[in-house]
């Protein structure tokens, strides 16, 4: 073997060891803390739209959840709000990075058997009244009985302007078939501090994985989006993986985004490409997650799941 196979070896066999070590802290984590959550289902039937900042965003925060509402009967729409023309990866220019990312949504969505909303908002050069324009008409059509969304916890400041344009478009949208708003973590953690909704995703883990191999422009993140789901697994005592998600009214939701300022950077920390230091993404914003806790339970929560 070279020298060079060598030292990946071994570098793998210690990002190994380290995350093993780290899912060890968060089982014992959930024995310690109990953490109380529902258990994601769906009666069927329902219509879902799951707001995604960029292609690749609805796969890291909630493909499981995705892949189990359509195994229930629900209609799922994936909205892709930018085309996510920024990225350099691979060395791709914009036009062309735009035009892959549409492709690997557009296969990512048939993966889990959605239905592909592609908005395409050039990335990070458009106006909050033209989402507000787009969601308003989305909404008249699909008139959704749930909406998965990005929220504040997070340290992407468009992923952030993203929540604010949805909570302006709630302010003005009444429809009783509206009944939550669930926030899904794109590479932040919700935390038990905020997650009172948990998907197991064991059962459907091969649409999840086909679902996120589509994005090939953007596999540096899906390795963290995959450990994510493994900690949250052991901590919530579920077996091979799970997704957190926040779910609150739509009033609470317009509550706390409209007014949103994007936060610092440094208020959040997301998962990296290595595990060493991956508590740490836990551990900072821990404030700024209970201070949201805060602001975002001054109204109670409508419970509209129930145990499976």
């Amino acid at each position: 073997m070279s020298s060079s196979l060598l030292r990946e070896a071994l570098k793998a066999r210690a990002a190994a060891f380290v995350e093993a070590l780290w899912r060890s802290g968060f089982a014992l984590a959930g024995c310690l803390l109990r953490p109380r959550v529902e258990r994601w289902s769906s009666p069927g039937g329902q219509r879902v739209l799951v707001l995604a900042p960029h292609p690749d965003d609805e796969v890291i925060g909630c493909a499981g959840t995705i892949a189990w509402h359509v195994r229930a009967g629900d209609e799922v729409g994936i909205v892709i709000i930018t085309d996510g023309r920024r990225s350099r990866a691979l060395g791709l220019g914009p036009e062309e990075m735009a035009r892959r990312r549409r492709q690997e949504a557009e296969l990512g969505s048939q993966s889990l058997g959605a239905r592909l909303e592609w908005l395409g908002l050039p990335e990070d050069a458009w106006q909050p009244e033209q989402l507000q324009a787009a969601l308003h008409s989305l909404f008249q059509e699909w008139r959704p009985h749930l909406v998965y969304a990005p929220s504040r916890i997070d340290f992407h400041s468009e992923h952030q302007r993203v929540a604010q344009a949805l909570a302006a478009v709630l302010g003005e949208y009444s429809d009783s078939r509206l009944r939550a708003i669930r926030v899904f973590p794109v590479q932040v953690p919700l935390t038990p501090v905020l997650a009172n909704l948990v998907t197991p995703i064991a059962d459907v883990m091969p649409q999840v994985s086909l679902a996120l191999g589509a994005y090939v422009t953007q596999q540096d993140n899906m390795g963290r989006a995959m450990r994510q789901r493994r900690y949250a697994a052991h901590l919530y005592g579920l077996r091979g993986g799970a997704e957190e998600l926040w779910q609150m009214s739509s009033e609470q939701y317009a509550r706390l985004h409209r007014s949103l300022e994007p936060t610092c950077t440094s208020t959040f920390r997301g998962l990296r490409g290595n595990a060493w230091g991956d508590p740490l993404a836990y551990l900072t914003g821990v404030s700024a997650r209970r201070a949201a806790r805060t602001a975002g339970s001054s109204s109670p929560v409508e419970r509209v799941v129930a145990h499976p």
